[in-house]
């Protein structure tokens, strides 16, 4: 085999896992699950988010706050646009459009954007999310 084939092989095999994971903790924050997100993130997790009022956030109590205050209610839908993976050895950035759909409670649905990075780092040879930029376009 093309040795350089094997390594773009590689690579996408990596994207897809990336973009997996990341999805999977798109959905274990909608359904407040807790131990999925606490197993996902490495204890020393950063983040810059609306929330957070334009401080640098530094470990997990400050999330398990939102996390207490349960799930997304009724018909829900996270989705990742335009996805774009970037690998750097042992750490990769994850950037997307993230597309919340949601049914608000007269009934019409809601469709809301916010700009997402996220950044996981290959840990023991498991991927752990170690930081993320959330803001709302404008």
């Amino acid at each position: 085999m093309d040795p350089s084939k094997k390594g773009r092989d590689m690579a996408q095999d990596a994207n897809k896992e990336l973009l997996a994971l990341n999805q999977r903790l798109l959905d274990c924050i909608a359904r407040a699950d807790w131990s999925v997100y606490r197993e996902m993130c490495d204890p020393s997790l950063t983040c810059f988010e609306p929330e957070a009022r334009g401080h640098l956030v530094q470990g997990l109590d400050f999330h398990e706050f939102y996390f207490k205050l349960g799930p997304v209610q009724g018909v829900h839908c996270t989705t990742m646009a335009s996805p774009h993976v970037r690998l750097m050895g042992d750490v990769a950035v994850v950037s997307y459009l993230r597309l919340n759909q949601r049914v608000q409670t007269d009934g019409a649905p809601v469709t809301r954007a916010v700009e997402e990075t996220r950044i996981w780092q290959r840990k023991d040879g498991q991927w752990k999310h170690v930081h993320f930029h959330r803001s709302q376009p404008d």
